[in-house]
C-alpha cells in the first residue's frame, strides 16, 4: 500500500494536546501516514520533470519523503518547516550525510528549522521548483498564511518558476471525509478554525492569485489511505494532528473509541483499512 493525510498546514501548524509523545507522533506520521501521498508526488515531479537540474524548495518539508524522492531523482532539495522539530529530526535522518546511511539520494539537501527567509541570502542559489505539499481545503482556515508564505518564497525564484500547490479533492471522492468530521464533532464548541469543512473548487486558485502567481496547469491522483489494522489507521490519523482539537476538548481515550466506530465502515475481512480519496494539485508560476 502507498496511499497520508494532510498534516496541519505550515502557517497553522498547532501544538499537540498535553501528554502526547511528540517523538512517537513523529514516528507514526514517517512511518504510517506520509507514505499516503506518495502517488501525488510521484505524479507532480514527472510532470515537471524533476531531475538533475532541479533545485527545489519544500515549504513544510515535515519527515521529509517528498524531498527524499525528489532527490533520488538527482534533484538538490532544500526543505523548511517552523514548527515540527520531531519530523525534521526523521528528515535528517533520511536525507543529510552525517546521518551515516550507506544509501543516499543522490541530490544534495538542506533542512532548516525556519520558514523562507531563514534560507535567502547572497550565496544562496535560486530555486526553480517550490512545493507546498500539505494538503488544504480540509479544515476552515488551513489555508490561512500560505499566500503569505508563497509571497515571501518568490524573491528566492526566477521568472516563471512552478510552485506546486495540493488540495483535498470533491469530498464525494475522499472517503476520509467521514472519517474527519468525527474530529468537529468532538471538538464542538470549538468549530470555527480547525473544523472539518469540505473542499471547494477554487480553494488553491484563490491561493495562487492572493500570492500573485499564476495558475499553469492543475491534476487529480488517485491517493487511497490504507491501513494494517485499525491500531495503525488510527495512530495514522491522529499523527496527522487534525484530531488535537477534539483530545483537547474530551480526552484520549473519547478520540480514539470514536476515531475507532468511524473506521469500521472501511475494514475489510482481512481486518485491513482501506479509504479511497483523490487530491488535486495545482502548478502555478512567479510573474
Amino acid at each position: 500500500m502507498t496511499p497520508t493525510l494532510a498534516q496541519p498546514h505550515l502557517p497553522r501548524a498547532g501544538t499537540p494536546p498535553r501528554g502526547v509523545d511528540r517523538c512517537a507522533r513523529a514516528r507514526d506520521w514517517a512511518e504510517i501516514q506520509e507514505r499516503m501521498l506518495v502517488p501525488l508526488y510521484e505524479a507532480v515531479y514527472e510532470r515537471l520533470e524533476v531531475g538533475s537540474g532541479t533545485r527545489l524548495l519544500g515549504l513544510g518539508c515535515g519527515s521529509g519523503l517528498a524531498l527524499l524522492m525528489a532527490a533520488s531523482r538527482g534533484a538538490s532539495v532544500t526543505g523548511v518547516d517552523p514548527s515540527a522539530p520531531e519530523r525534521l529530526a526523521l528528515a535528517r535522518e533520511r536525507l543529510l550525510p552525517e546521518a551515516g546511511l550507506d544509501a543516499r539520494p543522490h541530490g544534495a539537501a538542506r533542512l532548516v528549522e525556519g520558514g523562507p527567509d531563514d534560507v535567502s541570502g547572497p550565496d544562496a542559489p535560486g530555486f526553480n521548483m517550490v512545493t507546498a505539499f500539505q494538503p488544504i481545503g480540509c479544515t476552515a482556515g488551513d489555508s490561512e498564511g500560505l499566500s503569505g508564505l508563497l509571497e515571501s518564497t518568490v524573491p528566492l525564484t526566477g521568472r516563471g518558476t512552478p510552485v506546486v500547490l495540493v488540495g483535498w479533492g470533491p469530498p464525494e471522492r475522499c472517503t476520509t471525509s467521514s472519517v474527519l468530521r468525527v474530529a468537529t464533532k468532538l471538538a464542538d464548541p470549538l468549530r470555527s478554525t480547525g473544523s472539518w469543512r469540505p473542499a471547494l473548487r477554487d480553494d488553491l486558485e484563490e491561493v495562487a492569485q492572493r500570492a500573485g502567481l499564476k495558475p499553469d496547469g492543475s491534476g487529480r491522483v488517485a491517493c487511497p489511505f490504507g491501513y494494517a489494522d485499525t491500531d495503525s489507521a488510527v495512530r495514522g490519523l491522529l499523527s496527522t494532528g487534525l484530531f488535537d482539537a477534539a483530545v483537547g476538548a474530551t480526552d484520549q481515550v473519547q478520540v480514539d473509541k470514536e476515531l475507532t466506530e468511524a473506521l469500521h465502515p472501511h475494514m475489510r475481512r482481512d481486518g485491513t483499512i482501506w479509504m479511497p480519496n483523490v487530491f488535486r494539485y495545482l502548478i502555478a508560476r512567479t510573474r
